[in-house]
């Protein structure tokens, strides 16, 4: 979404309007706090108090910064809807500021931290809309001014994958335009700049954040263990130990195959595992057993760029690359969406975008941003009309209002888009 690569209303969806076909389930709105395991009630920080017979922990997950300083203040994490768009109103903002310098001034400094799939997926996105992007849109941006770089501690772009992906991904990364900084971890982020572990520097006008998730607060407060990454370890059946009427799911929960070895923290886990803990409780409220979660590896993908993915089939992960896994890619990711309409608009807005070459992407929804005066960036120079912001500072101030779409068409630079309603 922060790529204009999906619509902000078909990538978040109203749990109301969703479940309103199943009386039996009741949506309350309410921020858990604490919760007693073993009798099975969970707080809000209201004061309201929720009782259950089974209870289910499927709290999500939160970036995960790793202690280093800087990144919490300075960097655009990418894992919720807000974060999303708060970079996408960053990017605009550098590429508004970079066109009115002009083609002979630097263009901005992108840095992406974390070269698993969302990194990965992230920097060729950008890169693929700075190549596609119609000269009129930017006249005076000199695209091959922006610079993406892609830094990871790692030896490899898309660690899990098998070496033909990776080698495929960083040769098409790098045929378009993104530097790869590999082997190289993050030391400190700063307001225009990226410390590695070696001590260089790289400039850096934004900073995205793509290093990896934790459990969300919640894990901490449940007075367990935690598992890798903070999340709760579960056992076969993803009930947590001692407790059989409480499970935990997808990057709340550490799950394992029938080896012992971990589950990727992939939608796919999270989907199935949902729907096997829903018939374990349908079995235990019957007198039945509950059975192991087995999870189906169908795969997985990545997504580069325009005719560009990698795509790993069945357990096995047999490899596919470039067109087809780029088809497979579109196609499996429109399926995964929740509301039929969410699945035919955004067939026919990818569809538009491939066979027409528009491609759409919100505007700037943050205009009153624009301040005299400016922004210094990595290299000291200033940004014209931006004013120095950090992620904190991307909240909605009394008076601003939110932008609708524009098409990038060639026969017009801003075709208006009106607001669809709600899903």
């Amino acid at each position: 979404m922060a790529t204009g690569i999906l619509a902000p209303e078909n990538a978040a969806f109203n749990l109301r309007a969703v479940l309103v076909q199943d009386t039996n389930v009741e949506v309350t709105l309410a921020e858990i706090v604490t919760v007693d395991l073993a009798a099975r009630r969970a707080t809000a920080r209201n004061g309201a108090v929720f009782h259950a017979d089974y209870l289910v922990l499927a709290a999500g997950s939160t970036a995960n910064f790793f202690g280093i300083p800087g990144v919490a203040q300075f960097a655009f994490p990418m894992y919720s809807l807000q974060d999303a768009e708060r970079l996408r109103s960053r990017l605009l903002e550098l590429l508004e500021a970079a066109d009115r310098r002009g083609t002979a001034a630097p263009g901005p400094a992108i840095v992406i931290v974390g070269a698993g799939a969302t990194g990965v997926e992230t920097a060729g996105a950008i890169a693929d809309i700075l190549q596609r992007m119609p000269p009129h849109l930017y006249p005076h941006l000199d695209r091959h001014q922006v610079s993406i770089t892609l830094v990871d501690k790692g030896a490899t772009v898309l660690p899990g994958f098998t070496a033909q992906s990776q080698a495929y991904a960083a040769a098409i990364l790098g045929e378009r335009g993104v530097t790869l900084r590999l082997g190289a971890a993050v030391r400190e982020v700063s307001a225009h700049a990226v410390l590695l572990a070696d001590g260089s520097h790289l400039q850096a006008d934004a900073v995205i954040w793509a290093g990896g998730l934790k459990a969300s607060g919640l894990a901490a407060a449940l007075g367990l263990k935690p598992g890798h990454g903070g999340r709760l370890d579960v056992q076969s059946d993803l009930t947590l130990a001692g407790y059989p009427c409480v499970y935990a799911l997808g990057d709340f929960a550490n799950c394992r195959d029938a080896s012992g070895k971990p589950l990727p923290q992939l939608a796919a886990v999270a989907q199935q595992a949902g729907r096997h803990c829903a018939a374990n409780i349908a079995a235990h409220a019957a007198g039945d057993p509950q059975t192991p979660f087995v999870y189906l590896d169908k795969g997985v993908m990545a997504m580069i760029g325009r005719n560009a993915a990698v795509a790993e089939i069945g357990a096995r992960h047999h490899p596919i690359s470039g067109v087809f896994a780029f088809a497979a890619w579109l196609g499996v990711h429109v399926v995964l969406l929740t509301t039929v309409r969410a699945k035919m608009d955004t067939f026919l807005e990818w569809a538009w975008d491939y066979f027409g070459r528009v491609h759409v992407s919100p505007v700037l929804d943050r205009p009153t941003w624009w301040q005299p005066g400016g922004a210094p960036s990595a290299s000291g120079r200033t940004l014209p009309g931006i004013e120095a912001r950090t992620p904190s500072d991307h909240r909605e101030r009394p008076g601003q209002k939110m932008a609708s779409h524009v098409d990038w068409a060639p026969e017009t630079p801003t075709t208006p888009r009106g607001p669809r309603p709600n899903s």
